[in-house]
C-alpha cells in the first residue's frame, strides 16, 4: 500500500487497521486489544506519512528507525508493517500460532522485516532508541529514531535515565511519543504513579515537549513537523489517547486489556468502524 495523500486516507487506513486487529484478537485468542487500538493513529502517521522507510529495502542503513517500546501493542505494529508492504498481509493469518513470529510481543529483528528491536519488558525501548540515535551521529548517517512508550511504562526508571542522557548529549534526532491512554494493566495510570504534569516533566529533563490529541491526524502531523529541530533537543510528544479507541463499547474500558472479542463483537466493531462485515 502506498503512503496516503490526505487526512481522509490516513483515517481510512486507521479504520481498516483497527478492524484487522480486532479480528485477529478474536481468531487467535491473544489479548491487549485496548492497548493496540489506542496507538493505531500514531502508527499510521509514522508509517504512512512521516518516516523515511523503504519496505522493499528494510535494511537500508539510512532508514528511519522505529521502536514500539510498549511491546504488548505489537498486533497494531504487525498490521502497520503488513499494510505498508514489509510482508504479505496474508502472513498474519498465522498470528498467534505456536512457533511463529507473530506473537504477543515483537520478535527479534532477524525474524521479521521492519522490526528494529524485540521489546515488551517495559522501559527498554527508549534506551535502545537512544543508542540508535547516538549511533547515527557516530556513523554520520542521516536517520531519525522514533519510540512509542506507554504511559504506564513511564513508571520505569530506565525511561528517565535515558531522558537525562538524551538531553545531555543533545540527541536531537530522537523523538518519543507517549501513548497516554490513562490506563495500566490494573488501574488508572495516575492512581498507580503520579505522572502528571507529564509534559512539564519532559521539559524539565531538557526535552522539547508538547501535548496533542493522539487521534487527530492534523495535530499528530503538525507535532512531527517540529522534528528534528535546530535547538539540539530531543522531542517528546504527549499524545492523549483513548484505550480501545474506535469502538464505543471498548473505549476507556480497561477490561479490554485482557478480554477477547466474540464473533458478534467483531461484527459490531466493524460496523462502527465503517467496514464491510
Amino acid at each position: 500500500m502506498d503512503s496516503p495523500k490526505s487526512m481522509q486516507d490516513l483515517m481510512n487506513v486507521a479504520s481498516i487497521m483497527r478492524g484487522r486487529i480486532i479480528e485477529r484478537s478474536h481468531l487467535s485468542g491473544l489479548p491487549h486489544l485496548g492497548s493496540c487500538l489506542s496507538c493505531v493513529d500514531l502508527l499510521v502517521a509514522l508509517y504512512f506519512h512521516q518516516m523515511k522507510i523503504n519496505p522493499e529495502n528494510p535494511g537500508d542503513i539510512n532508514r528511519d528507525r522505529f521502536i514500539l517500546s510498549k511491546g504488548h501493542g505489537v498486533p497494531a505494529l504487525f498490521q502497520a508493517l503488513a499494510m505498508r508492504g514489509y510482508f504479505p498481509i496474508s502472513d498474519l493469518d498465522a498470528y498467534g500460532e505456536d512457533g511463529g513470529v507473530f506473537g504477543e510481543h515483537p520478535p527479534t529483528p532477524s525474524h521479521l522485516a521492519g522490526i528494529e528491536a524485540a521489546t515488551g519488558s517495559l522501559g527498554h525501548g527508549l534506551p535502545l532508541g537512544l543508542g540508535m540515535a547516538i549511533a547515527s551521529r557516530v556513523n554520520q548517517k542521516p536517520y531519525s529514531v522514533y519510540v512509542i512508550l506507554g504511559d504506564g511504562e513511564c513508571n520505569e526508571g530506565s525511561v528517565w535515565e535515558s531522558a537525562l542522557l538524551a538531553a545531555a548529549q543533545k540527541v536531537s534526532n530522537l523523538c518519543v511519543i507517549i501513548d497516554f491512554n490513562k490506563w495500566q494493566a490494573t488501574d488508572r495510570s495516575e492512581e498507580v504513579m503520579a505522572l502528571n504534569p507529564l509534559v512539564d516533566k519532559w521539559k524539565s529533563f531538557g526535552w522539547n515537549a508538547l501535548e496533542i490529541d493522539g487521534h487527530n491526524f492534523n495535530q499528530i502531523i503538525e507535532a512531527l513537523k517540529k522534528f528534528p529541530n535546530s535547538n539540539g533537543k530531543p522531542l517528546a510528544i504527549i499524545a492523549h489517547t483513548i484505550k480501545g479507541k474506535g469502538v464505543s463499547f471498548m473505549e476507556d474500558d480497561n477490561n479490554w486489556h485482557y478480554r477477547i472479542p466474540s464473533a458478534e463483537e467483531v461484527s459490531l466493531s466493524k460496523i462502527e468502524l465503517g467496514l464491510t462485515v
